[in-house]
């Protein structure tokens, strides 16, 4: 087991801390799908809450770092400091409407080296509320579930794997070229999941639960801290022109080498 480090007690205490707000008002929600308005405007103050929770944990514990963050956009920090990319929900349409999959994204970026460019993503947290599961990474230090380390499927053919994605819905994505993807690869593989929460998607392919995944029309804070956990549990991820950036958010292909190749080679041949 390695030695949870300073940083990511930190993250973790935050995501707790947000991740019981928010089950509180998971438990509110489901009782406001009777509602004859909808439970709309409570969950847009359940994820602004934890955001607040989050910010106020982290600007504490790490004073002078930036945030990057899905609801209050990005906040500068001093000069030379990391940044926290949070998603203070994840999965916003599923607790919405009462479902139980959703979770609270950290990661934290640091500067490139003389310069005032983001560089590397140097850790990483998904925390699932209702599970209580804590999925975490920090660079060269391996990915963790608690404290179980993660490794990737060790699943080779298409044929056997359990793939996950997002659709494209009302205003967000392009219907065609996931039309076009989900025709190449459905006939080839064991089964296509849409679940609804990319950083878990992720999160749960560095567990080695999905083989693989894809996406398109994501943000950073969905895939900052997903991207180090598929990495870190031995993975690889890439957008779909096989570049593999620090964060790939508006392309991501994600799975073991195999796996992630022939993902790729099978989604580069779809949009031809």
């Amino acid at each position: 087991m390695a030695a949870i480090s300073g940083l990511i007690r930190v993250m973790e205490k935050a995501a707790r801390k947000a991740g019981g707000r928010l089950r509180r008002d998971f438990g509110e929600v489901e009782h406001l799908q009777v509602s004859r308005k909808g439970p709309s405007d409570f969950v847009s103050k359940a994820d602004q809450a934890a955001e607040r929770i989050l910010w106020d944990e982290l600007k504490v514990a790490r004073p002078g770092w930036g945030f990057l963050m899905e609801e209050a956009g990005e906040i500068e920090g001093d000069e030379g400091q990391p940044r926290f990319i949070i998603d203070p929900l994840d999965g916003t349409s599923n607790f919405l409407h009462g479902i139980p999959h959703f979770a609270i994204s950290i990661a934290v970026q640091e500067r490139k080296l003389g310069s005032d460019d983001w560089g590397d993503v140097v850790a990483g947290m998904v925390y699932q509320p209702i599970t209580d599961e804590t999925f975490w990474a920090e660079k060269s230090r391996g990915a963790w579930l608690h404290d179980g380390r993660l490794r990737v499927s060790g699943r080779r053919q298409l044929s056997e794997a359990l793939i996950a994605t997002g659709t494209p819905y009302q205003g967000h994505g392009d219907f065609a070229e996931w039309t076009r993807i989900f025709g190449a690869l459905g006939p080839s593989v064991a089964g296509i999941r849409r679940f609804g929460a990319a950083s878990l998607d992720l999160a749960w392919v560095a567990a080695g639960r999905y083989d693989g995944f894809w996406e398109s029309d994501l943000s950073p804070w969905d895939t900052a801290a997903g991207c180090l956990l598929v990495r870190e549990a031995g993975g690889f991820v890439s957008d779909y022109r096989g570049r593999s950036q620090q964060i790939c958010d508006k392309q991501v292909i994600a799975g073991n080498d195999q796996m992630h190749s022939r993902l790729h080679k099978q989604i580069v041949t779809a949009l031809k």
